[in-house]
C-alpha cells in the first residue's frame, strides 16, 4: 500500500502533482448543457511582467472561487491569457536594440515586428510558467494572447463598428504626451505626484504703452506659445482692457486681451496666461475665442527650431534660460515656492507634457451611460460594494478617450489614406486601394492604446464576433478578480465595450482585492527594495503555504501585510494535517480489511463520533456559504479551526483509547469516522492548498481500496450540509465534555502540575442527563484531562475539604489537592517563596523609610518601589494561607 512520506516536503510532490492534473485535462472545460458554466477570465498580465505578491494573491482568489465551483458541479472556466503591454514591451525591446546601436528607425517597422514577436516568443510565456508552479488551475488549452489572430479580428471589428457609428473619430486635440515613451497616453496612465515647484510673476507690457498686466505661471517656458491673455468677464479691475493687446515678451508677438468664465478673479491676479498648444484648459479657452495654436516643444521635450535662441534646448534648460531672459527684460517680478501636483507617466515615471495632436478618440459620453445603469440596475455587483463609488466617479466625469499611440508594437490602427487625394477609408481589410483616385493607399502608422483590446477581453476570447458555442455558453462569465487600482483601466472600460458589443455585461460580480504590503505597511517596491519574491517563498516552504498566507485574514477590498512568520505557521499547518492523515492511515493499515470500511450502523457511533461528524457537517455549510458570499478569508478560517482544534487537537485524541483498544466495532466506527470526517476537511481545503490535499486525498483513497487512475480530489464532488448529520444532542454532549477537559486542564496549569502526575477528578452534578454524558465519556479524561479515575456522583460525598474545584454547566468538577501535589515537596517550595518575599519587604521597607532616598529619587521610582512594597505583601499573605491550610 502507498504511505504518505515521514515528513511533508512540498518539492517532492508539487511538480509532479500539476503535471498530473494538466496531462489528465482535468482543468480543461467544455460546453455541457447538463452543467450550469462558472467563467472567470484571468487578467492577463504583460509578457513583460515576472509573477509578484500581487498577481499570487490575485490569482490564488481565482483558482480558489474555480477550484470551489469545479468540484461544486459547474463546468468551470478559468481562461488564461496574456497581454501584449504596447508601451513596456517596445520600451524592453528598444533598450535592447540600443545596446547594439540600433534604433527604430534603424530596422524600419517589419523587422522590429520580427525581433518583437521573437521577443514574445522567448520571454513572454515566462510569467505563464510561474502561474503554474502557483498552481493556478487555468484551461492552459484555451491560453490567449492580446495580438493573436482572434483578438485581432475582434479589435478590427469593434474599430470599424464604433466608427460607422461616430464614436470613434480623428481630430486635433490635446492629449498627455511622454517625451520619453514617446506617445501619448491616456488619463488613466497618468500618475499625479506633489512636487515642489514655483509660481514665476510675470508682467506682459501693453502694445500701446499704458503699462502691464500681470499674471503668475508654473512654466514659464510655455509663454513662447501664449496666444492670449484672459480675463474673467465679471471683473471690473480689467474690464476696460479686454479687446487690447499686449505684446508677449522675448518673442514680440502681439496677442490679445480676451474675457472668459474660465478664470477665477480670486485666484492670485486673475489674470491667466493663454497656451492652448500645452494646457488642457488653455485649448478649451483658445477653441471657444478661435485662438491660433502654437507648439513650442518637439515629441522629446526639446524646444522647437521656432525660437532659436533655445531651439533644441531641453524644457527644464530652456526653463531656466528664459527665466534668466525675462528677468533680464525686466518681466519677471517675484519667484515663489509652490507644490503642485504634476502628471507622471505611469511607465517610466517622466513629466507628462499636454501635447496638441492629430489623434484617434473614442467619443465617451453615449457609452459611458448604460455601464452606469448597468451597475445601478445590479446587472453587476461590485464586492465590496463601496467600490460602485469608484466605478460611478469615473464615468460620470469621463473624457473621450484617446486611443492611438506613437508605436509599433500592437493593433494597428485600420485605418488608410491616400497621399494622392487625400482621401481615408476605415477598414477590416489588411491593405486598400483608394475609392477615389484607385491608388495604393497607406494604412496609419500608430497602434491601438494596450487598453483597447484588453476592454474586449471577456468576450474576445470566447470567439466573438463569430457566434460560436464557447460564446454562448461561457459568455456572460461569471466573476472578474482584480485589484482596485485599475477599476478605471480596465474594468469599466470591460463594462462598457461588453454592453455595446454584446448587449450584456460582461461579468455579474467585480472581487475588488487590496495590495500586497510588506510589515511595516509600505508598498513593495524596487526603490525601497521590499518586494518579495513570491517563488522564493514557493522555492522554501511550498506554494500551498504562501496561497494560505495570502488569503487568511483576507477581507475583500482591503490591504494586507505580508509576514514571514505566517508563511510558517501555513506552512506547519500543513505539516498538522499531513501527521494527521499519516495517523489515520497507519490505523487503517493495522486493522487491515477492517480499515478499509466503508460505512458502519449508526447504532455503533459514540457522543464523540455523531459530535465531530456534526462539526465537520456545520463547517461544510460554513465554508460554502462563505465562498458564495465571496468572504474567502473567512472561510480559510473556518477550515484552519476544525482541523487544527476540532479533528486534530479534540477528536483525534478523543478516539485513540479506543483504536488501542480490543472492541473491534468500536474501532470500526471510529476509523470510518476519521476517513469521513478527513476526506470532508480535505476536499474543504483543498481550493486553498491543492497540492497536499491532492497527496493525501489520492493516497487516503487508494489506502481505502477507492483509487484508480483517475483519482483526484480536484474533480471529487464537494461536501454538501445535511440535516442529518445535525446530531444536536451529542453536540450538546460533548461541548460539555471539551468544557470539563478545559477547566481541569486550566486548574493543573495554574497549579504547574506537569501532565505526567495524572489525578482523580469527581464530577459532582444534581441533573440526571448531564451525570449520564459524563458517565459515557469517562474513556476522555483519561488522555485528554490526565485523570487517573473519574467518578461520577450527585453530591460531594467522598471529596476533601481542601479539593481544588472548577464549575462548568450543570456540574462542577473537584481534584483532590494532594493528588496534584507532593505535600512535602510544596510546603518546601512555598517556605523557600516566604523567605524570598519576606526578604524583598525588607528591602523595600528600608528605601521606603530612608528620607534621603524619599527627598532625592523621582516621584516615579518612589511610587514604583511603593507598589512593588504592596505586591509583595499581598504574595506573602497568598503564601501564608497555603502554608496554613497545609498545616505548616
Amino acid at each position: 500500500m502507498k504511505e504518505l512520506n515521514k515528513t511533508y516536503n512540498p518539492a517532492d510532490i508539487e511538480d509532479r502533482l500539476y503535471e498530473k492534473w494538466e496531462t489528465k485535462k482535468y482543468f480543461h472545460a467544455k460546453v455541457n448543457p447538463d452543467k450550469t458554466p462558472f467563467t472567470i477570465v484571468i487578467p492577463p498580465p504583460n509578457i513583460t511582467g515576472q509573477l509578484h505578491m500581487g498577481h499570487a494573491l490575485d490569482n490564488t482568489m481565482q483558482d480558489i472561487l474555480i477550484r470551489y465551483k469545479r468540484m461544486a458541479g459547474y463546468e468551470a472556466l478559468w481562461l488564461p491569457g496574456t497581454d501584449h503591454a504596447s508601451i513596456a514591451t517596445e520600451a524592453k525591446i528598444v533598450e535592447a536594440m540600443k545596446a547594439e546601436g540600433l534604433t527604430k528607425e534603424d530596422l524600419g517597422r517589419e523587422k522590429f515586428l520580427e525581433r518583437a514577436w521573437k521577443w514574445k516568443e522567448q520571454y513572454g510565456g515566462r510569467i505563464v510558467k510561474q502561474l503554474r508552479k502557483l498552481g493556478s488551475s487555468c484551461d492552459w488549452d484555451r491560453e490567449r494572447f492580446t495580438m493573436d489572430e482572434g483578438c485581432n479580428k475582434a479589435v478590427k471589428e469593434v474599430f470599424v463598428n464604433l466608427y460607422k457609428k461616430g464614436l470613434i473619430y480623428r481630430g486635433e486635440r490635446i492629449i498627455n504626451w511622454c517625451p520619453h515613451c514617446l506617445t501619448s497616453i491616456s488619463d488613466a496612465e497618468v500618475n499625479y505626484e506633489d512636487q515642489a515647484g514655483h509660481f514665476w510673476h510675470l508682467r506682459y507690457p501693453y502694445t500701446d504703452g499704458s503699462g502691464y498686466i500681470e499674471m503668475a505661471t508654473t512654466r514659464p517656458e510655455t509663454m513662447l506659445g501664449d496666444t492670449a491673455v484672459a480675463v474673467n468677464p465679471n471683473d471690473d479691475r480689467y474690464k476696460q482692457y479686454i479687446g487690447k493687446t499686449v505684446t508677449l515678451p522675448l518673442v514680440g508677438r502681439e496677442i490679445p486681451v480676451i474675457a472668459d468664465e474660465y478664470v477665477d478673479m480670486e485666484f492670485g491676479t486673475g489674470v491667466v496666461k493663454i497656451t492652448p498648444a500645452h494646457d488642457p484648459n488653455d485649448f478649451e479657452v483658445g477653441l471657444r475665442h478661435n485662438l491660433p495654436v502654437i507648439n513650442v516643444l518637439t515629441e522629446d521635450a526639446k524646444i522647437t527650431e521656432d525660437y532659436p535662441k533655445y531651439a533644441g534646448m531641453d524644457r527644464y534648460v530652456a526653463r531656466e534660460a528664459i527665466v534668466k531672459d525675462l528677468q533680464d527684460g525686466g518681466f519677471l517680478t517675484e519667484i515663489e515656492d509652490h507644490q503642485h501636483n504634476v502628471g507622471t507617466c505611469y511607465r517610466c515615471g517622466s513629466t507628462v507634457e499636454p501635447r496638441v495632436s492629430m489623434q484617434w478618440f473614442v467619443k465617451m459620453e453615449p457609452l459611458a451611460g448604460p455601464a452606469i445603469e448597468a451597475v445601478k440596475k445590479g446587472d453587476t455587483k461590485f464586492v465590496p460594494e463601496h467600490f460602485d463609488k469608484t466605478y460611478y466617479h469615473w464615468l460620470e466625469n469621463i473624457r473621450d478617450w484617446c486611443i492611438s499611440r506613437q508605436l509599433w508594437w500592437g493593433h494597428r490602427i485600420p485605418a488608410f489614406y491616400c497621399d494622392d487625394c487625400g482621401e481615408m477609408v476605415v477598414t477590416k481589410e489588411n491593405s486598400c486601394k483608394c475609392p477615389k483616385c484607385g491608388k495604393e493607399m497607406r494604412q496609419d502608422p500608430d497602434t491601438l492604446d494596450t487598453w483597447f483590446s484588453s476592454a474586449l477581453w471577456p468576450f474576445s476570447t470566447l470567439g466573438w464576433p463569430e457566434k460560436t458555442a464557447d460564446f454562448d455558453y461561457f459568455y456572460p462569465t461569471s466573476t472578474l478578480v482584480t485589484g482596485y487600482d485599475i477599476i478605471f483601466f480596465w474594468v469599466i472600460r470591460m463594462m462598457f465595450s461588453g454592453l455595446e458589443h454584446t448587449g450584456k455585461v460582461p461579468f455579474d460580480t467585480v472581487l475588488i482585492h487590496g495590495l500586497v504590503r510588506d510589515s511595516q505597511g509600505r508598498k513593495m517596491s524596487k526603490s525601497l527594495g521590499n518586494g518579495i519574491d513570491p517563488l522564493e517563498v514557493i522555492e522554501k516552504y511550498g506554494a500551498d503555504a504562501l496561497r494560505f498566507t495570502l488569503i487568511t485574514g483576507n477581507a475583500p477590498g482591503n490591504d494586507m501585510r505580508f509576514y514571514w512568520e505566517r508563511i510558517e505557521a501555513s506552512r506547519n499547518f500543513a505539516n498538522k494535517v499531513w501527521n494527521a492523515s499519516r495517523f489515520i492511515m497507519m490505523n487503517m493499515e493495522q486493522m487491515g480489511e477492517d480499515g478499509k470500511t466503508s460505512s458502519v450502523p449508526e447504532s455503533s457511533l459514540t457522543d464523540a463520533d455523531k459530535w465531530i461528524i456534526a462539526s465537520a457537517n456545520d463547517v461544510v455549510k460554513e465554508v460554502t456559504e462563505n465562498l458564495e458570499k465571496y468572504e474567502l478569508g473567512v472561510a480559510a478560517q473556518k477550515v484552519y479551526d476544525f482541523i487544527w482544534e476540532e479533528l486534530c487537537d479534540w477528536y483525534i485524541e478523543m478516539v485513540k483509547p479506543r483504536l488501542y483498544g480490543s472492541d473491534a466495532e468500536s474501532k470500526k466506527a471510529a476509523i470510518v469516522t476519521l476517513k469521513n470526517v478527513l476526506t470532508d476537511a480535505l476536499k474543504l481545503l483543498h481550493p486553498y492548498m491543492p497540492f497536499v490535499t491532492e497527496e493525501i486525498y489520492c493516497t487516503l483513497m487508494e489506502a481505502d481500496g477507492k483509487a484508480d487512475e483517475n483519482t483526484s480530489i480536484m474533480i471529487s464532488e464537494w461536501p454538501v450540509f445535511s440535516e442529518a448529520k445535525t446530531y444536536a444532542k451529542e453536540k450538546e454532549a460533548i461541548s460539555l465534555v471539551k468544557e470539563a477537559v478545559k477547566a481541569i486542564r486550566n486548574l493543573r496549569t495554574g497549579m504547574n502540575v506537569p501532565p505526567s502526575r495524572k489525578a482523580q477528578v469527581f464530577v459532582v452534578s444534581t441533573d440526571a442527563h448531564v451525570r449520564e454524558i459524563f458517565e459515557n465519556s469517562k474513556l476522555f479524561f483519561a488522555s485528554l484531562g490526565y485523570a487517573s479515575e473519574v467518578l461520577v456522583q450527585a453530591d460531594k460525598a467522598g471529596i476533601d475539604d481542601d479539593a481544588v474545584s472548577a464549575v462548568v454547566h450543570g456540574a462542577t468538577l473537584y481534584i483532590p489537592f494532594a493528588e496534584l501535589v507532593d505535600i512535602d515537596k510544596e510546603i518546601e517550595r512555598l517556605t523557600k517563596e516566604k523567605e524570598r518575599l519576606q526578604g524583598e519587604i525588607k528591602r523595600a521597607e528600608g528605601m521606603l523609610s530612608n528620607e534621603r532616598f524619599i527627598s532625592k529619587a523621582p516621584e516615579a521610582k518612589v511610587n514604583e518601589e511603593k507598589a512593588k512594597l504592596e505586591k509583595y505583601r499581598t504574595m506573602l499573605a497568598g503564601v501564608e494561607e497555603r502554608l496554613a491550610h497545609l498545616g505548616r
